[in-house]
């Protein structure tokens, strides 16, 4: 669309998760190694820009859902008189839906039909090329070639201060190898992502074992995380750091760029590692790590994904909805301790 002459202003809408935000990323910095003179804007969630907006050559605008209607009159108050070649709108739902429409400019790209949940295509007036089966990566990268920006080596340089290095090196020198866990994903309804705390602490005891790892939890400040803080730390021996509740994104982002592997299962730290080159492992078994896993890591996905599947939806995982998850609280224990080992060893033994 802009071949010949590059656009001067973009607008990016994607507001959540953790990880798409990281997906988002990846996808303007191709935008910005192509045309180094777009300016660029993003609007993005409070919670997402505790992690990004620190980016020197992106401009954020940032949408407090917590304050409900008056979130958006600020987003209106920031854009009013402004009008931008292109907006790129990355983030298919309701609550996106509704900042659209107050962005002034002559192309408003959404998804194709199928992936525009939430009737985002009455609310754009463009949309990407429809793929099946791609990682939500490679789906979102079809925002950059709908306008004209070719396939690019990654990129995210998420910027870590001097301070952010310095707390994280106070957990992670010392010469032993470095096994990071997140053990919990997001605490939303029916989510069941979360291997047993039992388990995670027999893959820790084991790096710890037979490569001499140091073990750092981490985590939010859920309950839940809480008790599996405690519990691994219990179990896992005596070389275990536990920083659950204790980081915020920037920190977390700094531990993980000084540790060696992590392990977690279908959550944010995942593709927070991406960004920074750590291996992760990635425990899945109600979502598919074709679609949702660790970008540059999926071959160490320790994936039961398709025995879910066969065991609690009676099908193969080429007869489901792509992206589909598996709804059951018992599919994360078809992960075997086994299979977290073989891929430790993987790791650590190289």
């Amino acid at each position: 669309m802009f071949k010949q002459s590059p656009p001067e202003s973009i607008c990016v809408v994607r507001l959540s998760a953790i990880g798409d935000t990281c997906h988002a990323l990846a996808v303007i910095r191709s935008i910005q190694d192509t045309w180094p003179e777009s300016q660029i804007t993003w609007i993005i969630g409070k919670t997402e820009a505790g992690l990004m907006a620190d980016i020197p050559d992106i401009e954020f605008i940032i949408f407090d859902k917590s304050k409900g209607r008056a979130a958006y009159r600020e987003i209106r108050n920031r854009l009013n008189g402004r009008s931008f070649d292109v907006a790129l709108c990355m983030h298919a739902s309701m609550r996106a839906n509704r900042l659209y429409r107050m962005i002034q400019s002559p192309v408003r790209l959404g998804f194709d039909f199928r992936r525009a949940r939430d009737f985002q295509w009455l609310f754009t007036n463009q949309r990407i090329a429809a793929m099946d089966r791609q990682h939500v990566l490679d789906g979102m990268m079809g925002f950059a070639r709908h306008i004209g920006v070719p396939a690019r080596e990654l990129r995210w340089d998420i910027p870590l201060s001097a301070q952010h290095i310095e707390f994280a090196a106070k957990y992670t020198d010392g010469g032993q190898p470095v096994l990071l866990i997140s053990p919990c994903s997001s605490q939303r309804a029916r989510n069941f992502r979360n291997w047993s705390a039992e388990n995670y602490a027999a893959a820790a005891k084991h790096a710890q074992l037979k490569h001499g790892a140091r073990i750092i939890l981490t985590g939010g400040g859920s309950d839940t995380e809480a008790d599996y803080g405690k519990i691994i730390s219990r179990l896992a021996g005596p070389n275990v750091i536990n920083l659950v509740g204790q980081t915020n994104l920037k920190q977390l982002l700094a531990l993980i760029a000084a540790g060696d592997v992590l392990i977690c299962p279908d959550s944010g730290p995942a593709h927070m590692a991406t960004t920074v080159g750590t291996p992760v492992i990635g425990l899945y078994a109600t979502s598919n790590p074709d679609r949702s896993g660790p970008y540059n890591s999926r071959h160490l996905s320790v994936n039961a994904y398709s025995d879910a599947v066969g065991r609690y939806l009676g099908k193969s995982v080429n007869d489901l909805r792509w992206g589909q998850r598996v709804r059951d609280p018992g599919a994360m224990g078809l992960i075997r301790l086994k299979d977290v080992k073989e891929k430790i060893d993987l790791v650590l033994g190289t």
